[in-house]
C-alpha cells in the first residue's frame, strides 16, 4: 500500500469535488480518483470539433447552492454565470410564439396573447412555487430525517443517530408548518402529478405545455404521472442564474464550473488523479479501508466516498459478501429508467424562426434561453406513449439551447453551439439498437426544428449524439439516467438510495455515498457532496 489518506473519493464529478473541498477545509487529507482524463463527471466542457466547445451533458446552472459558491470561493477560481433573458422561447405551428423570463411585464404581455386569465394567474402561480421553495429548500437540501420503524437487522441506530433524526424531523415539520394555507397544494406538488396542478391554474395549452416540460426533464414519465410535480418544483429551486428558478449559462461551458471546483479543492490541499479508474473498494474486518485501481495499485484510507451510482458502487465495486442480502436486493430494485438523448451541434449560423423577425444573423431574444419544440400537452403525452411502447418518440420533446448566443468563448465568430436535450428515448428500443437508430433519431430532431426555422438543418456542421447507452458508457451513469436514479417519491428523501440509508452512510462502515445517488438527487447543486462531507466529518 503506497499511500495513506484520510479519505478517498471515487469520481471527480461536481459532488465529489465539493465533498473533497469541504473535507480538506476541515483538515482531512483527501485524494480524488477519476477514471476519465478530465474532472467534472457529467458537468464538463469538451470539443466536438476544432474550435467548437460544448457542455457535453449538463448544460445550464441554477440549483448550485449559494453556500457552496461562497465557501469554495468559486468566482475567485473562474466561475462566472451568464444570465439568460428571456429564459424561455416556444414557437408554435400556427406562427405564434411565447417568450418568458424574469421580466414580469414581458411574461404578462406574452401570456396574454393566449389567455388574459392566464396572464393574471401566472404571477400568483410563480409566487406559490417561490413560497414552497423558500420554505422547504433548507430542509430538502439537508440530510433527510429517517423516522421509519425499520427492523434492527436492516439498520441499527445509536442514541445520537436517533436524536439527529428527531431534530431533522422537527426542522421539516416547522418548515411545512410555515406554509400555512399553502400546505395542501404544496403536498400535491411534492407527491402528485404536474398536469392537474397546471390544469387548475391555467387554460392555455401553449402555456401549460411550456411549463410542463420542466416536470419531465430527465424522467421516463409524462407530466400526468405521479411524482412529476416534484420534478417541476425541483426545477424552480436555486438562484445561480440571478433569480429564483432562472437558469443561466456558465462562461466557458459547464466544465468551467467543475474546473473552478477542482482548483478550489486543490487550493485546500486535495489531490486529484485522472485516468485512475477504481476496480474495487477494499473491505477488511467489515470496514472500508481503501481501493484497488484498475492497474492493480492499492491505496489505503480511513474513509471512502463514492460519487458513482448505487448500482456501480454496490454491484461492481463492493464484494457481495460485504453487504447484507436485503440491502443488495433493495439496490437491485432502484429504477434507472432513462428517456434522454443529448445532441450537441456546431452550426454556421443562428436558427431563423418563422414566427420571429429575420435579424440577419444577429442574436435575438428567442436565441438566449431554452427553446421548446413539440411542447403542447398532447405532444408530451404522445411522445411518452411512443417510448412506453419501446420506440424513440416520433415527435420528440426537444429542449434546445444556444449558449454561444450569450457566451462568445465557445465557437468561432459568427458560428454557434447548439445543445438539444431530447425525450423520450428508451435505453433498449424494441425494434432496433441505438447503433442503427442514433443518426435516424438525430435527423428526426433536426428536421422538426427545421419546421420552425427552415435554415437550421443546412447550418449543421458537426454533431455528437449521445443516446442513453452512450451517456452510461461515457459518464458511468447507470441506464443513462442523468439523475443517478429516477426521482419518483419512493426514491427521494430518506428513501434515496434505499429506505433507511438516506444519510450518506452505507452498511459498510467507512463507506459513504457523496453523489446524486443520495439525497437530494440529480442536478448540478452540490448538496449531495456537501451533506456527505458533513456526515463523514461526524465519523
Amino acid at each position: 500500500m503506497n499511500a495513506t489518506y484520510d479519505t478517498l473519493i471515487i469520481g471527480a464529478g461536481h459532488n465529489g469535488l465539493v465533498c473533497a473541498a469541504y473535507l480538506a477545509k476541515a483538515g482531512r487529507k483527501v485524494l480524488v480518483l477519476e477514471r476519465r482524463g478530465l474532472v467534472g463527471g457529467a458537468c464538463v466542457t469538451e470539443e466536438i470539433a476544432p474550435g467548437y466547445r460544448t457542455s457535453t451533458a449538463s448544460y445550464v446552472v441554477s440549483l448550485l447552492l449559494p453556500e457552496i459558491e461562497r465557501d469554495l470561493r468559486l468566482t475567485q477560481f473562474g466561475y462566472k454565470v451568464l444570465p439568460r433573458s428571456p429564459s424561455s422561447f416556444t414557437p408554435f405551428a400556427d406562427g405564434r410564439s411565447l417568450l418568458m423570463g424574469p421580466d414580469a411585464e414581458l411574461n404578462r404581455s406574452e401570456i396574454a396573447k393566449f389567455s388574459a386569465r392566464d396572464a393574471e394567474a401566472y404571477p400568483k402561480y410563480e409566487a406559490l412555487l417561490t413560497r414552497i421553495a423558500e420554505h422547504l429548500e433548507p430542509a430538502l437540501m439537508d440530510t433527510p430525517p429517517d423516522l421509519l420503524p425499520l427492523p434492527a437487522e436492516w439498520r441499527r441506530r445509536g442514541f445520537m443517530d436517533r436524536l439527529r433524526n428527531l431534530r431533522r424531523g422537527s426542522a421539516l415539520y416547522r418548515a411545512m408548518k410555515k406554509l400555512g394555507p399553502d400546505l395542501p397544494e404544496a403536498i400535491e406538488i411534492l407527491t402528485g402529478a404536474a398536469t392537474p396542478v397546471l390544469d387548475r391554474w391555467f387554460e392555455s395549452p401553449e402555456l401549460k405545455g411550456t411549463l410542463a416540460t420542466d416536470a419531465i426533464i430527465g424522467s421516463f414519465a409524462p407530466p400526468s404521472a405521479a411524482g412529476s410535480g416534484y420534478v417541476l418544483l425541483h426545477h424552480v429551486m436555486g438562484m445561480a442564474g440571478g433569480a429564483r428558478g432562472v437558469w443561466g449559462y456558465v462562461e466557458g461551458g459547464m466544465g468551467a464550473l467543475t474546473q473552478a471546483m477542482a482548483r478550489s479543492a486543490q487550493a485546500s490541499g486535495v489531490e486529484i488523479r485522472c485516468d485512475a479508474p477504481v476496480a474495487e473498494i477494499l473491505v477488511e474486518n467489515g470496514r472500508a479501508c481503501g481501493v484497488r485501481l484498475g492497474n492493480g495499485e492499492m491505496i489505503r484510507a480511513r474513509q471512502v466516498a463514492s460519487n458513482a451510482t448505487a448500482q456501480v458502487t454496490f454491484e461492481h465495486l463492493v464484494r457481495a459478501d460485504a453487504l447484507p442480502a436485503d440491502f443488495r436486493r433493495a439496490v437491485r430494485r432502484i429504477d434507472y429508467s432513462s428517456a434522454a438523448v443529448k445532441i450537441n451541434l456546431a452550426v454556421s449560423e443562428l436558427p431563423r424562426f418563422r414566427c420571429m423577425p429575420d435579424r440577419g444573423g444577429a442574436v435575438g431574444p428567442e436565441h438566449r434561453g431554452t427553446i421548446h419544440i413539440n411542447s403542447m400537452p398532447e405532444d408530451l403525452e404522445r411522445a411518452y406513449e411512443d417510448a412506453r411502447r419501446g420506440m424513440p418518440s416520433q415527435r420528440p420533446v426537444i429542449e434546445m439551447v444556444i449558449p454561444s448566443s450569450v457566451d462568445t468563448t465557445l465557437a468561432p465568430a459568427g458560428h454557434h453551439i447548439v445543445n438539444l436535450f431530447v425525450q423520450y428515448a428508451p435505453y433498449t428500443p424494441t425494434e432496433a439498437g441505438w447503433d442503427s437508430l442514433r443518426d435516424v433519431f438525430a435527423d428526426r430532431c433536426i428536421s422538426q426544428i427545421n419546421e420552425h426555422a427552415p435554415n437550421f438543418a443546412a447550418s449543421v456542421l458537426h454533431r455528437e449524439v449521445l443516446a442513453p447507452p452512450d451517456l452510461e458508457r461515457r459518464f458511468n451513469l447507470t441506464g443513462g439516467n442523468i439523475f443517478q436514479g429516477a426521482m419518483p417519491l419512493h426514491q427521494l428523501f430518506s428513501f434515496r438510495p434505499v429506505p433507511g440509508w438516506g444519510d450518506y452512510a452505507t452498511p459498510v462502515p467507512g463507506l459513504f455515498l457523496c453523489g446524486a445517488a443520495a439525497h437530494p438527487g440529480g442536478g448540478v447543486m452540490g448538496a449531495c457532496g456537501r451533506n456527505a462531507a458533513q456526515a463523514m466529518l461526524r465519523g
